[in-house]
Order: C-alpha cells, then sequence, then structure tokens
C-alpha cells in the first residue's frame, strides 16, 4: 500500500499505533477475483497461493480473532472468500501463504526475533496466546472458504541467529506437530509447506525454495539440502514480492520462461510472484509478461506439465525433462560445440529424434560413452529449442 515493498513496516521501522492508522485507507477498491484468476490461468500456472496473512500481522479475510484485518478496512470484503469462490469456479487450486511471525501482535515472541524490533511493542509476549491464535486462524481458513489444496508457511527463520548455520535450533517451541496435525485433520489433503531455508520437518508435504533452484545458494540463505519430498522454487517478476513503486527491474519473458524451464528440470514446480497494486489491480508490466507466457505454455507446456527432472543433470546447454519415454531437450544456452551436444547419462535406446513441434528430424548418435544430438541445420531459438527425442 505504502508502494515500498512488503517489508516496509521492518525496514521503515514503523511504530504498531501509527502503522495501524493504515486501516482507515486502505481500499483494494478494484480488485476482481475473477479476473485475477483468469490472468493466471491464461499464463498457464494451475494454482494460486495467496497471502492471507503477511509478517505484518494483517488478515486478508474476515477472521474473527483480531479486528486488524481487511472486512474493518473502507474496502470491508473478504478478499480471500472471492478469490475461493472463484478458484473453485475455475478450476485453479488454492494455497493459503500464512506468516509465522508478527511484527504487529504483542503476544508474538519479538523478544528473540531477528525483525520487527522497532514496531514499538513493549508488552511482554505471550508465546501460549499466540499459538492459540495460529490454531484458530488456522482453523477459519480450512473450514470456511472450502477446498484449500495448501498450507504455505514462512517465518521460522525469525527465531534463528543468522540464514547460514542450518544445524540452529529455533529460539521457540512452533508445535510443529499439532499444527500440522490439525492442518491434515481439517483437510487430509491439504499439503503444507515451510519456507524455513532448512531439510523438511516432519509432516511437511513439499520442499520449498525461495528464489533459488533447489540446491542453491544465491541468495545467502538458501543451500538447505534437497529432499525427497516434492519441490517447489518460487520467484518474483521484479525484485519485490509486495508492490514496490520504484522497483522496474522486471524480468524478462525469456527469464521467466527458462526459469520455468530450469525448475522443471530440477524436478521442481515454480511458483511466480505478483505484488498487486494498492487499488487490487495486477500492473499492466506483469500483465503483459504473463500474457507472453501464457502464450509460450500453450505451445510448449507439455514439455514441462507433468514432466520429471533431475533425471539427467543440468548442463551448461540448458536442461532435460522427461515424461514416460519421451525425452524432452531443451536447449537454453549455445553450447561450447555449436555442433552437437552430448550426454553421457543418456543411454537408452532412442527410436527418433525430432525438433518439438516441427517434426524435423534430428541426427544422433549412441556409444558406450553416451549419446550425441547433432544440431546442424538446426535453428537455436529464443527462449528454448526444444529436440523431442522417442525411446523404444
Amino acid at each position: 500500500m505504502l508502494g515500498h515493498g512488503e517489508w516496509v513496516m521492518n525496514n521503515r521501522n514503523i511504530k504498531v499505533n501509527d502503522y495501524s492508522k493504515l486501516i482507515n485507507i486502505f481500499n483494494p477498491q478494484n480488485f476482481d477475483a475473477k479476473k485475477w484468476v483468469s490472468i493466471a490461468k491464461a499464463a498457464g500456472m494451475k494454482y494460486i497461493t495467496f497471502i492471507t496473512r503477511h509478517h505484518d500481522g494483517f488478515s486478508n479475510w474476515d477472521t474473527k480473532q483480531s479486528d486488524w484485518k481487511i472486512t474493518r478496512t473502507p474496502y470491508g470484503k473478504d478478499a480471500l472468500k472471492q478469490l475461493a469462490d472463484e478458484c473453485h469456479q475455475q478450476e485453479i487450486k488454492l494455497f493459503c501463504y500464512y506468516s509465522l511471525l508478527d511484527w504487529y501482535r504483542s503476544d508474538y515472541q519479538y523478544e528473540t526475533g531477528r525483525t520487527g524490533k522497532g514496531t514499538g511493542r513493549t508488552e511482554k509476549s505471550n508465546w501460549e496466546s499466540y499459538l492459540r491464535f495460529m490454531k484458530a486462524q488456522l482453523t477459519e481458513l480450512l473450514t470456511n472458504y472450502g477446498e484449500i489444496a495448501g498450507i504455505w508457511f514462512d517465518g521460522h527463520w525469525d527465531q534463528l541467529d543468522n540464514d547460514q548455520d542450518k544445524t540452529q535450533s529455533s529460539k521457540v517451541n512452533w508445535h510443529y506437530d499439532e499444527i500440522y496435525k490439525l492442518i491434515h485433520q481439517l483437510q487430509p489433503k491439504c499439503l503444507i509447506s515451510n519456507n524455513h531455508h532448512l531439510t523438511p520437518i516432519p509432516g511437511e508435504d513439499f520442499q520449498a525454495f525461495e528464489k533459488d533452484l533447489p540446491g542453491h545458494n544465491s541468495t545467502g540463505f538458501g543451500g538447505a539440502s534437497v529432499s525427497e519430498l516434492p519441490l517447489e522454487t518460487c520467484e518474483t517478476m521484479n525484485d519485490s514480492w509486495g508492490f514496490n513503486i520504484t522497483d522496474r527491474n522486471y524480468k524478462t519473458v525469456k527469464k521467466i520462461i527458462q526459469y520455468i524451464v530450469k525448475a522443471a528440470g530440477y524436478n521442481a514446480n515454480f511458483l511466480l510472484n505478483v505484488g498487486p497494486m494498492p487499488d487490487g489491480t495486477i500492473q499492466t508490466e506483469f500483465a503483459d509478461t504473463l500474457k507472453l507466457i501464457g502464450k509460450w505454455m500453450e505451445q510448449y507446456g507439455e514439455t514441462v506439465y507433468g514432466t520429471r527432472g533431475n533425471v539427467i543433470p543440468p548442463k551448461d546447454w540448458g536442461m532435460v525433462t522427461i515424461k514416460n519415454k519421451t525425452v524432452y531437450i531443451h536447449i537454453l544456452d549455445k553450447p561450447e560445440n555449436p555442433a552437437f551436444i552430448f550426454i553421457t547419462e543418456l543411454k537408452e535406446k532412442i527410436a527418433k529424434a525430432f525438433l518439438f513441434k516441427e517434426q524435423k528430424e534430428i541426427k544422433f548418435k549412441q556409444q558406450s560413452e553416451g549419446t550425441f544430438i547433432y544440431l546442424e541445420n538446426v535453428m537455436l531459438k529464443e527462449p528454448d529449442t526444444i529436440i523431442q527425442l522417442e525411446l523404444k
């Protein structure tokens, strides 16, 4: 709302008493759940992860556990209810992002937290009260909004000394055993993930990686070992998660499509963040990019959807995805030798090789050391040249 990203309360040390005044002017009057879901669906997305509550503690639904919520703003409507109904209507899965930490409430154990130090809280925290609050809110989310495909937790790292030491213990007992059990009791099919940047905790159903591919650590807080669970990597469309009026470092369509392909090559889903504008609309730069991504996915999505990755390791020229007896070779960058690519791990017998969609046959040679795919007469094109192999 302040046009400075989602961490503005922490970054500017805004006091709770001052920040609370925003409830009187927050008014996403142009929010249209049908448009949001339609844009996501046209972009090729299969699920939406909605921020039900971020670190400032504000609830985007009509919670009965707090007055710090969207239905007490001039807007006055339950955004989650509208979005949930539309997701169910358009058959898009809905996940709920839920912040574990809180810069607003005094019962959260802020004294030992790393963030939110400048928000002016002086009252002693009450951890048991905060746990009851979270459980009550999660019960609302999983009771009043139909099928929820997953809960996406964030903020565990607030109670760790740093992001680098992956052996640390939290300064608080989150009672994940109780929280995860509650979720699965209320909705047994609801998936759980926790963006703690650590090895998954028992009860979690998929492992999330933030702004990085699985196992990578370009951020400084990544580097967690990759588990056997299903994987997801999330990324922003510019450099901000929330709306930032000065952030014009927009990722190109090419970069995002290649990120989608790389995630698939690492056997991970790709969660692309869209920070809506304060009026509830999706800014033109994002909408235009999503539309172009959707057009690419319409043509080439089958080389990503439902495939398995990490069967053949990433290469300097690109990635490989596999679906049953079909192998998709994604050439994202010009190979060192423009005449061919060599895949040592590909030993299965190939029946046919051809350019995806064009059906133009590609020459190949298999020997004990691996497989040569020859690129003569192949015009490499951005963002991805795809060669399809059919195995015997």
